[in-house]
């Protein structure tokens, strides 16, 4: 599977891929981008000015990874947490942003996998999968992670902690936001045959009583859980 996302540990540094235009990169690149993987209507993101700008630069496709617009801009300070959930299990090799060459430009960001509970609180106090750092460009970056780390990833949170502002920009800004590896499709074949296994023959057959259990509400629409 062709990519352009090196692992940090096999000797190639981060880079943005300024030398060259992507633009007849388009097979390898959507070979190896995990866009048809991500549950878009389940993106949350904190503190951004308008809703659903964090969703919507996640949701550019490749081809519209350079346009300017829709943008994600923070609110009340420079920080932003942004939760991306798969369809299934992933293996994640590199997340690319998109951001700009001013000090809006995100900084550090740290990168958390299977929480599906961190606020801004929480994001302060825990320890992160793997700390990056954005460039201050307008070119698209393809930041490479550690592999070993992300072979069994459900959703990623990313904490955006700082800007290139030096406590001075209280505004961060950030065009899109991509991600490429490998797709593991959940497999739930094995659940299903233990549930065959475990069944017998005469299970099969009519229930004695189940009219009696409708009939006293048990088996009816009014017997679901509202709860969660």
């Amino acid at each position: 599977m062709a990519s352009h996302c090196h692992d940090e540990n096999s000797g190639h540094g981060g880079h943005s891929h300024t030398e060259h235009d992507h633009t007849d990169d388009l097979t390898p690149a959507i070979q190896s981008h995990l866009y048809q993987e991500i549950e878009f209507d389940n993106i949350t993101t904190f503190n951004e000015t308008l809703a659903d700008s964090g969703r919507k630069i996640v949701q550019k496709t490749w081809q519209q990874r350079m346009d300017p617009t829709p943008e994600l801009e923070s609110d009340a300070d420079e920080q932003l947490l942004i939760h991306v959930p798969f369809t299934g299990q992933v293996k994640l090799h590199c997340i690319l942003i998109r951001t700009s060459d001013s000090s809006a430009s995100p900084r550090t960001v740290q990168v958390h996998i299977n929480r599906d509970d961190i606020d801004f609180s929480l994001a302060t106090e825990l320890q992160p999968i793997q700390s990056i750092e954005i460039s201050q460009t307008s070119d698209l970056q393809e930041i490479p992670l550690k592999r070993v780390l992300f072979n069994s990833t459900r959703s990623v949170t990313l904490f955006i902690e700082s800007n290139w502002g030096d406590g001075e920009e209280e505004t961060t800004r950030l065009s899109y936001i991509g991600f490429k590896g490998d797709y593991m499709k959940l497999n739930k074949e094995p659940v299903n045959f233990l549930y065959e296994a475990a069944a017998q023959p005469g299970d099969h057959k009519p229930i004695v009583g189940i009219s009696s259990l409708s009939e006293n509400g048990l088996g009816g629409p009014s017997g679901s859980r509202s709860g969660h």
